[in-house]
């Protein structure tokens, strides 16, 4: 498919272009933030504390002073470097276990499958609460926690792909001309799986933010002073009745944030996916 056709197609995909734009904001908001901030994020001036919106404070201040723009923009960089080290994680080291489950197969496959079942009898969100209360509070640890609960996805997603290239004529037919498990899974096995995990990456990128707001929420990621959307959220709870602002546009942040990244992650599948392609 070239390139021009492919555009055109996402042009009229309006989940596409709407998750596009949601997500081109968030970018946006995250590369604003390296530069300029109405206010350093982190200054509190507790005289100016709960302030309404105003000229002054677009979004007005919270219990402690810091500006809620300057608070917002500095969270969107941390969402998006928690999401951004986390998938890649999980893409690294469960690629790298699901192609070699799919090419050795046998006990090295019924291992490395069932340590990926192991995993899911803990939620991700669970699993990543419990590694943080081991290892401490922080966005390292968090980073940490969120991306080894996607590696087993994206082990499972590739070794179940990759058996179904691996089975295909192509694939047998390098095998028949000598290439190794290694060579066959580098040509044939990821280039064709590729697509389904980068919709896959999408995915769990969303959900990545999801947990980082969770953690943080709980005290367990962004510590003071750094920015978290979902420390935010949690500093907003005790005023909700005076400033229910407050937890409004964190939360508004989270949710656009999150949605842009799921709509985005179903128009790349239905603009990868080959069988969804012939229907158009």
């Amino acid at each position: 498919m070239s390139d021009d056709r492919f555009f055109a197609r996402a042009r009229r995909n309006g989940g596409f272009v709407l998750g596009a734009i949601l997500v081109a904001a968030l970018i946006a908001a995250a590369a604003l933030s390296l530069v300029w901030t109405p206010y350093p994020p982190a200054a509190i001036d507790v005289p100016h504390k709960l302030l309404e919106p105003s000229f002054a404070h677009w979004l007005g201040t919270d219990s402690l002073g810091h500006d809620v723009v300057s608070q917002l923009l500095a969270g969107a960089r941390i969402s998006i470097l928690v999401g951004i080290i986390a998938v890649g994680i999980g893409l690294v080291f469960g690629v790298a276990l699901g192609l070699v489950a799919a090419s050795v197969g046998g006990v090295v496959e019924d291992v490395i499958m069932n340590l990926c079942d192991f995993t899911f009898a803990f939620p991700a969100l669970l699993l990543a609460i419990m590694l943080t209360a081991v290892l401490g509070a922080g966005v390292v640890n968090a980073i940490l926690a969120i991306g080894v609960a996607n590696v087993p996805i994206f082990a499972k997603v590739t070794r179940a792909l990759g058996n179904g290239v691996l089975a295909r004529d192509y694939a047998m037919a390098a095998r028949a001309a000598g290439k190794g498990p290694v060579a066959i899974a580098l040509e044939h096995v990821l280039p064709n799986v590729a697509p389904a995990l980068i919709v896959q990456a999408t995915i769990q990128f969303a959900i990545a933010i999801l947990a980082e707001a969770a953690l943080s929420y709980l005290g367990l990621g962004a510590q003071p002073p750094q920015a978290s959307w979902g420390r935010m959220l949690s500093d907003a709870q005790q005023f909700m009745f005076l400033a229910p602002r407050l937890a409004v546009f964190p939360g508004v942040a989270i949710a656009m944030a999150v949605l842009g990244l799921n709509l985005l992650g179903d128009g790349l599948r239905d603009l990868l996916d080959p069988r969804l392609r012939a229907r158009r």
